[in-house]
């Protein structure tokens, strides 16, 4: 799922704050290309664990109903508002590399020329898959 949030930066002396209003999140970057990356990657984190919980994702505002001057840190420095895109499907690809064990039954010949080849199953299981779904790594 793809989708683009409206971000308010608001530069400071030293560094960039961030916020995306509907996700209530708040971060920072040491400039504006880390603060881009930075607010990437929270939405990203967010939306991983709003999935793995079963909550729905916020849809995102419109950029015209976010109001600069209403965010968190709009005292504290000069205040910008930009659209920032997230694939959520591709970032759960990217970053959610926790494995998971799952049983395989094979039948016990299989097993056994894997086992002379010293194949790692579970690394040809995983190949497989990929290449199945028509997914990239």
């Amino acid at each position: 799922m793809k989708s683009v949030y409206p971000v308010i930066f608001t530069q400071t002396e030293n560094i960039v704050l961030v916020e995306v209003p509907d996700l209530n999140i708040l971060t920072e970057g040491k400039d504006m290309a880390d603060a881009i990356s930075m607010a990437r990657d929270t939405i990203g984190l967010n939306g991983i664990a709003l999935e793995d919980a079963n909550d729905k994702i916020p849809d995102p505002s419109r950029i015209e109903d976010v109001n600069v001057n209403e965010g968190t840190f709009s005292s504290d420095g000069k205040n910008y508002i930009s659209m920032v895109d997230i694939d959520f499907a591709e970032y759960r690809r990217r970053n959610d590399n926790k494995t998971v064990r799952r049983n395989v039954t094979l039948p016990n010949w299989l097993n056994q020329e894997a086992e002379k080849e010293k194949l790692n199953v579970s690394k040809v299981l995983q190949e497989a898959l990929v290449a199945r779904l028509g997914l990239q790594r």
